[in-house]
């Protein structure tokens, strides 16, 4: 367990030095947002190709872990969109508080997991972010175009290259099909991944915490305290829960445990300013749920391997 805990530190260690270079002004404002791109387009894919194509997914694992993840974040929707009408809250903030409860930042899922289970927890954890992404992204969509501000119509096919579009995803994907098909490595491109995915988790975890913002906390505290407690509490003993249903292995339990207990993704922060969400929620939301998820993680990890 000390183990377990040592590997999970470094990640929230990380977090608090991105938060501390970009408060410090140490890189201009301006730096941080290609720094991001890269890390999404580039780095991330060079983590996760080799990291499912090179894994054994054989075993049941990894179907019961994304089952369980894509039922919970339905099951939750749901409930969020039939409360609606009892909270007290205008169209846009309704719709940062459903991104807050649905959607997880995997920059901080995978390192979380890279420590606890090692590369085939990795590549179950991968494939689990596969079968998430399209869904949540549905999801956050439509209830911004419903209820952002001054949102235009969204196709179906605007939809569908967005997802198809998503580097995490095609990552994914194409990890996937090379370890399905059963394709060798192959001698300079696996090495040149393995270079480029090593630089992918500790730099995406210091952009997660370049991002975060706390100025929203303390005004609507409330409302992001409420979120957290859903997405925090709540969720990682649905996913866990519905995992030991589904017949999941130890490592699924505690995969799908650790997705629950993900924070709020940055991208949701990005995509309210873009379609007309409560952006500034939406922010504080990220930074508490982060805070929190560094509590929360190694409590839930003691429960699990201990219970």
């Amino acid at each position: 367990m000390t183990a377990l805990f040592a590997g999970v530190v470094p990640v929230f260690v990380l977090i608090a030095v991105g938060y501390g270079l970009r408060k410090s002004g140490f890189l201009p404002d301006a730096a941080w947002r290609p720094i991001e791109r890269l890390s999404i387009h580039l780095l991330y894919p060079g983590f996760l190709i080799p990291a499912i194509w090179h894994a054994d997914i054989s075993g049941g694992g990894a179907t019961a872990a994304g089952a369980a993840a894509v039922s919970a974040v339905l099951i939750i929707a749901t409930v969020t969109l039939l409360v609606r009408p009892m909270l007290r809250l205008d169209g846009p903030a309704f719709t940062s508080v459903f991104q807050g409860v649905i959607r997880w930042n995997s920059f901080v899922f995978l390192p979380v997991i890279q420590a606890v289970y090692g590369p085939d927890g990795l590549a179950l954890a991968a494939v689990v972010i596969g079968a998430m992404i399209p869904v949540t992204n549905i999801l956050c969509v439509i209830v911004l175009v419903r209820w952002g501000a001054d949102q235009r119509e969204m196709s179906a096919l605007s939809l569908a290259r967005a997802i198809v579009s998503n580097p995490i995803l095609v990552a994914c994907l194409i990890g996937l099909a090379l370890n399905l098909g059963g394709v060798p490595r192959l001698a300079g491109i696996s090495e040149t991944l393995v270079l480029l995915g090593g630089a992918a988790l500790p730099l995406g975890l210091i952009v997660a915490g370049a991002g975060l913002s706390f100025a929203e906390v303390a005004r609507r505290r409330v409302t992001i305290t409420g979120v957290s407690v859903v997405k925090l509490v709540i969720t990682p003993f649905v996913m866990w829960g519905l995992c030991r249903l589904y017949g999941g292995s130890e490592t699924a339990q505690g995969i799908a445990l650790m997705c629950g207990a993900a924070p709020g993704a940055a991208a949701s922060y990005i995509l309210a300013r873009q379609m007309g969400g409560d952006a500034p929620l939406m922010a504080g939301i990220v930074a508490l749920t982060t805070v929190g998820s560094a509590a929360g993680i190694p409590i839930l990890l003691a429960l699990f391997h201990l219970g």
